[in-house]
This record gives C-alpha cells, structure tokens and sequence, in this order.
C-alpha cells in the first residue's frame, strides 16, 4: 500500500514534502491499527484522532492524518470515506513581522556573504527557503531586475522582483557560473540545506539582541507587511508572493500598521 501511495502521488506530481508527510502518516497508521487501512472504522479512527487531541498535538498534524487516509481509500483502495469526521479547527495566529530595524540588525550579524545574499532574498524578494534554495543562475534577469521561481509551492512558476542594492554581489558570485548552476551552491556539491541557512538565521537573530520568535519565514512575513504599509495593491503582493487565494494574502492585513499608527490612544487625552 506504502508503495503504491507513493507511486501515485509521484505520478500526480505531489511535492516532495507533501509526498514524505503522507507516507509517514500511512506508516504511522500501519503501525497503530496493525491491519489494513481500509479494514479501519470511523469509531476507531474516531479514537486515534481524539488520542492526538489529547497529546496535545497540532491541528495541522491531525488534519494530515485525515486527509491521507481519506487519499488511501479513495485513490489506493478504490473506496468511498464515508467517515462523517469534520476536520480540526485551525487556530488563526497572526504572523511575525520584524521591521525594518531588527531586519537590517540581524543582517548585519552575517560575515558570509553568501549567507548574507540568501538571507537578504528572503526578505527583499519574499522568498520561501526552499525557492531560494533551488535558484539557479538563469533564473535571474538582472536587466528587468527580477527573479523567476520555478516550479514554486504547488508547483507553480512565477516572477518576483529582485533587490537593486544586492544585484551588484550577485554579479560577481556569478561571474564564473554556467546557466545550470545553483546561484548558492554548498561547498560540497549541489545545494545548501534549508536546516543550514535556519540556523544561520537563529545564530544572527541572537547576536542583533532582537527578542521575536522569528524564523527564516518571518522575512518573508515581513516582505509582504511592509509593502502592503507602503500602499502597494495587495493583488501584486499576492503574486509576488505566489499565492493562489487573495484570502491567503489578506492576513497581512491584520499586522500592517500604516493605519494603527495614526490612531492616538485616548489615555493621551488625560
């Protein structure tokens, strides 16, 4: 069954994450009920899912559990998930934005210059790791100064700008460079890791002394807030940022502050 999960997900050109989450929870759920997916009921299922809700686990997590079973019987089993089994309520956290400031901070605690260009791509182009990651030397136009992202999150292409005050650095990283090559290459060989630039991150993040949770993700967060805070139309933050629900987009809305900061707090007035 593992194997065919996985060969119809490759053929329906699932990404490799979606695919390696999937199988890990067809496993999972191999091991627990220990007989054939398609043999569980819905009150045994029931049971597993209140089981995560009382460990404590993310609605995400259990959301995932759901929707790979359900792909298990209606694509591997060829049969109808009839559960009646509503999924998980996902919380609505509002994303962490850093300004302008902290972000300038942190990047200044980055000696590499290749960590500093990756880093500065993030946030100045609104970059997902991974899509940083797989840029390869063509992808730049340093003419039109933009950035094609090939074969981005749900596979999807699009074009993206690209920072004027780096391009010169970028440059010179490529000048010896074919067309094929990563634009950030590790020095073994092929690309670097994603857990590599995270910790890059985390290591400048604690020297700039800035206190917020903030993660690689949080650049491009803040990407997306502070053009929305200098009256750029959300319909073009959507598509620099990739997104294929302008509903996706519009959370940005909740944390921009333009507006907030006009408003004067009546404890003023006192």
């Amino acid at each position: 069954m593992i194997n065919k999960l996985q060969e119809y997900m490759r053929l329906k050109n699932y990404s490799p994450k979606t695919i390696k989450a999937y199988l890990n929870s067809a496993k999972s759920l191999q091991k627990y009920f220990n007989k054939p997916l398609n043999k569980i009921t819905e009150p045994e299922f029931k049971r597993f899912l209140t089981g995560l809700f009382d460990k404590n686990r993310s609605s995400a997590t259990i959301n995932q559990y759901h929707s790979a079973l359900k792909l298990i019987f209606s694509k591997i089993y060829h049969k109808p998930f009839y559960f009646n089994i509503p999924y998980a309520k996902r919380g609505k956290k509002l994303p962490v934005v850093l300004s302008q400031r902290e972000i300038k901070s942190i990047l200044t605690k980055v000696t590499n210059l290749k960590h500093r260009l990756i880093l500065s791509l993030l946030y100045g182009s609104g970059l997902r790791i991974s899509e940083v990651l797989n840029l390869r030397v063509k992808d730049i136009n340093f003419g039109n100064k933009t950035l094609m992202i090939c074969s981005g999150k749900g596979r999807k292409d699009r074009i993206t700008i690209l920072p004027e005050n780096i391009i010169p650095h970028l440059k010179l990283l490529t000048e010896n460079s074919s067309p094929q090559d990563y634009l950030f290459p590790s020095n073994r060989g092929g690309k670097l890791t994603a857990r590599s630039i995270q910790n890059v991150f985390q290591r400048a993040l604690k020297k700039s002394g800035v206190k917020k949770q903030a993660s690689c993700h949080t650049l491009r967060h803040s990407f997306a807030t502070h053009l929305l805070e200098n009256s750029v139309d959300i319909r073009y933050i959507q598509e620099l940022l990739g997104h294929s629900s302008l509903k996706t987009t519009q959370i940005y809305t909740k944390v921009a502050n333009h507006q907030l900061a006009k408003i004067q707090s009546p404890l003023n007035n006192l």
